[in-house]
């Protein structure tokens, strides 16, 4: 699109290990085809603020190991309402920027969206949430950094566990989406995760209690997604104590130690491949599209099928962990 000549970029909802890299990745290779690139810090809020700055090549050095977003990242209740976009679109224009970039979830997704439809601005999204919650990628920027920060605290709760046969109630980030839940214990090795996907479909704590800790183990650790539709590991803990008021129950909730942390390679080469990504789709003229990787490949997912469609687990998953956990 040769009309574009200005890029703003910011991040959105919740931070995710990566964003920094991807931020980076976005301005040096903007820069690289020649275009103009500005910063727009606290996410909408501050584009209808007009918090942006321009962005050179050394505003975004020494930041790809950073956790976090240099960017910032704020709710703004302002960008719900169509006098909010419109003021946000006016700084737009003062500004110069010609397109936009915006990293984030699903709610960043939709209103990148949303502001697309109502101004005909060119937005690209990438995925960031550790959630791993977007359709149309196989991960999202922060997922395997959350993953392996999960392990790591896992791996310590055991020796806890084990030392004091105790049973461990462990809750982890996920909202709506279960793969937080179900890949670290797979990975920290622990006899079950309590996921929303499968909330309506079976009691997972008789499951769990039926199949495997009564018959065979002195200490567990099971690990619950936070979602509403679990009740949290709470919830657990205080059905355990009053239906099996035999067990030690402890329960550990990570809460935003999840979100912190150096990204791993994987998610720094993630958000650099999307970021660089961004710049080639808007050059090509895309527009309204989430830069996604599948089978390794990069692709371009319209924002509508990113955000409305519901991105499933993995059963053969589910399998493996039940198998394993005997």
């Amino acid at each position: 699109m040769s009309e574009v000549k200005c890029i703003g970029i910011l991040t959105s909802g919740g931070d995710a290990p990566g964003m920094n890299a991807a931020i980076r990745a976005v301005t040096r290779t903007a820069i690289y085809h020649g275009l103009q690139v500005k910063g727009i810090y606290r996410g909408y809020k501050g584009l209808v603020s007009g918090e942006i700055k321009e962005f050179k090549s050394q505003n975004v050095s020494n930041i790809i190991q950073l956790g976090g977003t240099i960017l910032k990242t704020a709710r703004c209740k302002e960008f719900r309402t169509p006098e909010g976009r419109k003021q946000a679109y006016e700084n737009m224009k003062k500004e110069g920027i010609d397109a936009l970039v915006v990293i984030g979830g699903d709610g960043s997704l939709s209103g990148a969206r949303t502001f697309a439809q109502e101004f005909d601005v060119p937005c690209i999204g990438l995925p960031g949430t550790i959630d791993n919650d977007l359709y149309g990628t196989d991960t999202t920027i922060g997922y395997d950094t959350a993953l392996n920060t999960i392990l790591n605290c896992v791996d310590k709760i055991r020796d806890t566990a084990t030392s004091h046969e105790r049973l461990f109630f462990v809750e982890v980030m996920g909202r709506d989406a279960g793969f937080l839940a179900l890949n670290s214990a797979i990975a920290a090795g622990c006899e079950a995760a309590i996921i929303p996907e499968f909330s309506t479909e079976v009691d997972q704590l008789e499951e769990f209690i039926k199949n495997g800790f009564r018959k065979s183990k002195n200490s567990s650790i099971v690990i619950v997604a936070e979602s509403e539709l679990t009740g949290g590991a709470m919830h657990y803990a205080e059905r355990v104590k009053n239906e099996y008021p035999q067990y030690d129950v402890r329960v550990t909730i990570l809460g935003h130690l999840q979100r912190g942390g150096s990204p791993t390679a994987h998610d720094r080469i993630l958000a650099s491949r999307l970021g660089a990504a961004a710049i080639d789709a808007i050059l090509e003229g895309q527009r309204n599209v989430m830069i996604g990787v599948q089978n390794d490949e990069v692709v371009y997912v319209p924002f509508t099928r990113a955000i409305k469609k519901d991105k499933p687990i993995q059963h053969e998953l589910v399998d493996v962990l039940k198998a394993l956990s005997i």
